[in-house]
């Protein structure tokens, strides 16, 4: 098949993929998310028939990552079509969430059957069941029967985007807190004294500074002193 083709191929699955439900909460910040996926696809050769695919999507827990180190996210049981449709996200990276992290995914497939009926029909039922089963982390999504892993991709792209601020707070409030952990509370009553004087006196914030670099905290207080030295 030639790359012409292949381009076309993951395109058109792009095109015709559809979540219907998705997880109805962010991936985990601090550690792997396990996502059930339901996929249901007409078969080419005979609308009346519908194939269901189940399986499991995983995503190691997101890091912060380098854009040198892009190149390096793994991806587990995926087919060409979808590789090649993450080798687009990568070079479109500057508009693409799902490259600030750092996720490798790994795509399990547990059982697969074909279905005679309407892809409507079918995908009710399935909704139905995952609802009744209240999994947080459960996804149903229609698509082509092939490239059908270009979906996954697709859905996982959409999800992280969704799941970015969530994960950005948590990774924030946990750096606040590991600031607190590892500063003495002494050095933390100064710091803050000093802060609400700067932000009350402008002319204080080079003193705030000085004050940040002599404690050895300066690192932990820059974006909040830089975010006053704007204001300023």
């Amino acid at each position: 098949m030639s790359l012409q083709s292949r381009q076309f191929d993951f395109w058109y699955a792009v095109q015709n993929t559809k979540i219907v439900r998705g997880p109805s909460r962010a991936l985990e910040t601090f550690g792997a998310t396990r996502i059930n996926y339901h996929h249901l696809a007409e078969l080419p050769d005979d609308p009346r028939k519908v194939r269901v695919r189940e399986g499991r999507l995983e995503a190691h827990k997101p890091a912060i990552i380098t854009p040198e180190e892009y190149a390096e996210a793994q991806m587990d049981g995926f087919g060409a079509e979808a590789r090649q449709y993450l080798e687009f996200l990568k070079a479109n990276r500057d508009n693409i969430r799902i490259l600030q992290y750092g996720y490798q995914l790994r795509q399990e497939a547990f059982s697969e059957q074909v279905v005679t009926d309407s892809l409507e029909a079918v995908t009710g039922r399935v909704v139905k069941e995952v609802e009744d089963a209240k999994d947080d982390f459960a996804a149903v999504i229609q698509g082509v029967d092939d490239p059908w892993d270009v979906s996954l991709v697709h859905f996982f792209w959409l999800h992280v985007n969704a799941s970015a601020p969530v994960n950005v707070r948590e990774f924030e409030a946990a750096r606040q807190r590991e600031m607190e952990d590892s500063t003495p509370r002494a050095v933390r009553d100064e710091v803050e004294a000093a802060f609400a004087k700067a932000q009350e006196n402008p002319a204080l914030v080079h003193e705030l500074g000085a004050l940040l670099q002599r404690r050895g905290v300066f690192d932990r207080y820059q974006d909040r002193f830089f975010k006053l030295v704007r204001r300023t």
